[in-house]
């Protein structure tokens, strides 16, 4: 981790969750940290937790599905030196099917999940690129992108957009390496989080949750850390971390 330490990484989805323990941990290592997310009371409280830590962080309002935010917000971190990470962590679903989906929640699920990712790594590779910085950009996706059937409920679009993300991801690869860019990319795909999505609330999952093996968010953070300390020559392309048993567990709804 020394050689992002003193770096400007901005985390998407930073006011709760897996986003808002990163936030911690990279700030703690010593990485500044732009925390991008609408709940900015939420990311007020979580920068005064952390005013005597080793990094800094910047809590910044930005709703993700509204490109405009989300250039204003890059154009506050050039004026902070500029982006080295990027973590994609923002997303939603809701426990609906497809089929019985309002269109404003199948738009949202594939705005926030898919299209501000894009934004947002176009934007950071822009940085990456202004001052040949080397960086690194990390998807977080799920392993429902891989195999829906685990879903323990109907996600509205979530899994699709899942999937998707795979293939982006590796879109995104080549064209990097097309340009010989130093800069990483990698899919994360964890297992069951016991952390705050809206479909899991709907399926009142919240509260059994602890009855399936699970991850929690430490464990996704420790494969982001572990990801980031990698040397320069190496490249996790894909990375699926999922509790222990996971794949035998009732998780199926179909």
């Amino acid at each position: 981790m020394d050689q992002w330490r003193g770096k400007l990484a901005i985390v998407t989805g930073a006011s709760s969750g897996i986003g808002e323990d990163l936030s911690i941990a990279f700030v703690q290592h010593g990485i500044n940290v732009v925390g991008l997310a609408r709940r900015l009371e939420n990311m007020n409280k979580l920068a005064a937790k952390m005013k005597n830590a080793k990094g800094t962080f910047h809590p910044v309002a930005c709703d993700l599905t509204n490109e405009e935010d989300i250039l204003k917000a890059f154009k506050l971190i050039e004026t902070l030196g500029g982006a080295d990470i990027l973590v994609n962590n923002a997303g939603v679903g809701y426990g609906v099917p497809i089929i019985e989906s309002p269109t404003e929640k199948l738009r949202a699920v594939v705005e926030l999940n898919l299209l501000a990712v894009a934004i947002c790594t176009r934007e950071a590779v822009q940085s990456f690129k202004k001052r040949k910085a080397a960086g690194y950009i990390i998807n977080i996706n799920s392993v429902l992108g891989h195999d829906p059937h685990l879903a323990p409920m109907p996600t509205c679009m979530y899994d699709a957009t899942k999937s998707a993300l795979i293939t982006m991801s590796e879109t995104l690869k080549r064209e990097i390496l097309e340009l010989k860019l130093p800069i990483k990319i990698t899919s994360l795909s964890p297992g069951l989080v016991n952390t705050s999505l809206p479909f899991l609330k709907d399926a009142g999952l919240d509260r059994e949750i602890e009855k399936l093996p699970h991850l929690e968010t430490k464990d996704v953070i420790e494969a982001i850390i572990y990801l980031l300390s990698t040397p320069p020559h190496v490249q996790v392309k894909e990375l699926t971390v999922a509790a222990l048993f996971a794949d035998t567990a009732p998780y199926k709804y179909r």
